[in-house]
């Protein structure tokens, strides 16, 4: 009587070792073992079950689709606010072979819509030397494209296209206040992908060189994937609106992302825009200086009376600071192996407003036109002053010794 249950026990462990090796895995109860405990396992999933020549595949299925986090919201959000806007365009050019016939080239680069008369803003190398600009629309519908108006110097340019109904105008915001580590996304057609988007953060505000060697102030670094094809098109906030116009890749040769993309600032375009409207070409504004920045160890060597603001290389004649009495500097140094001028006036805001560096005094500048009358407080040896200077057109922005202004 006490072997019963014990022999009991080895009988059902016996039976159930007998039932899940030889019969549950392959046989009929297996569509039954694995209902049951993937029901215990995995709530959010069915099972299905698919028969055919190779035999029985069983399969695992989402029950139903998931639902978006808010972070994916975001993202979905910006993409459908902003891709109405954005454009494809392809201009063609003519080039000549090794015979010299004509042979057209294509180049694509993206845009955004700007208002509902379709002026479409985009980068100027996208269509430089352009015989023929098309624009495709996010519907699919091409456009033939007249250009209105170009800016070299900040690689911008002005598209018109007629007669295309329901255009979605991008919302334009203000690239002031931009915060390293601030989520941006960029839309456009990467290698004539259209309606790409790609998502990443503010990784620097810097000054650089444009793709024909044009200083951009103000640059917007970003780490989001732009490629070529992307240029024009708009980089995005977290609201889809424009703070910038993707232009540049650093790409050391690769022609493809490397995580380093660069972006004009929407400010700088709406001064741009402004001009176009106004006077229907740039005037850029100038004081026609050559400048160094000013940090707290370089004030200290120099015995300047601030840590901060653009100290005067030199005034180039007949410009606008030299016509109002600003001073270059008169005494030669080097900063590494670049020989420099100091001693010349060190300017610390203009029209009350402190310029403490480069893009400071880039930002001021973009709300002025070339005629305006702005009023500069500087420092003269020791000696706090202000001056009023009468800003000119923009001359040539290169010299060997720094940026003119």
């Amino acid at each position: 009587m006490k072997l019963r249950p014990v022999l009991l026990v080895i009988l059902l462990l016996s039976g159930f070792y007998y039932l899940t090796t030889h019969v549950a895995p392959s046989g009929t109860f297996a569509p039954w073992v694995h209902h049951v405990f993937t029901r215990a396992t995995a709530p959010d999933v069915s099972p299905a079950t698919v028969r055919g020549p190779m035999g029985t595949l069983e399969l695992t299925e989402a029950a139903a689709a998931p639902a978006f986090d808010s972070e994916e919201q975001q993202n979905i959000g910006v993409y459908k606010k902003a891709l109405p806007s954005v454009v494809n365009i392809t201009s063609t050019a003519v080039a000549f072979d090794f015979f010299y016939g004509p042979v057209p080239q294509q180049g694509q680069g993206s845009g955004f819509i700007l208002n509902k008369d379709g002026l479409i803003l985009t980068n100027n190398h996208v269509i430089n030397n352009a015989q023929r600009v098309e624009v495709k629309l996010s519907n699919k519908h091409t456009y033939k494209a007249r250009v209105l108006a170009v800016d070299k110097g900040h690689d911008l340019a002005l598209l018109k296209i007629d007669n295309a109904p329901n255009l979605t105008p991008a919302t334009l915001a203000s690239s002031q206040g931009l915060v390293v580590g601030q989520r941006v996304y960029a839309i456009g057609n990467p290698f004539g992908l259209q309606g790409t988007m790609t998502r990443g953060i503010i990784s620097a505000i810097r000054s650089i060189r444009g793709p024909e060697q044009n200083p951009i102030e103000d640059a917007i670094q970003t780490d989001a994937s732009v490629n070529p094809g992307n240029s024009g098109g708009p980089l995005l906030n977290s609201r889809g609106e424009v703070i910038g116009i993707t232009t540049m890749i650093a790409s050391n040769g690769a022609d493809q992302s490397s995580g380093v993309g660069f972006a004009i600032p929407i400010d700088t375009a709406k001064a741009v825009l402004s001009d176009f409207e106004k006077y229907g070409y740039v005037r850029r504004p100038s004081l026609d200086i050559v400048t160094l920045p000013i940090g707290p160890d370089i004030a200290q060597q120099l015995g300047l009376p601030a840590d901060y603001g653009i100290l005067i290389d030199h005034v180039l004649p007949n410009g606008a600071a030299a016509r109002a009495g600003l001073r270059g500097g008169n005494q030669r140094a080097y900063m590494g192996n670049i020989p420099v001028m100091i001693g010349g006036d060190l300017i610390v805001a203009m029209d009350g407003q402190e310029i403490a560096n480069a893009q400071d005094l880039s930002a001021a500048m973009n709300t002025h036109h070339a005629g305006d009358v702005v009023t500069l407080t500087i420092f003269r040896g020791q000696k706090r002053m202000d001056v009023k200077v009468t800003l000119s057109d923009a001359k040539d922005q290169q010299s060997q010794t720094g940026e003119q202004a």
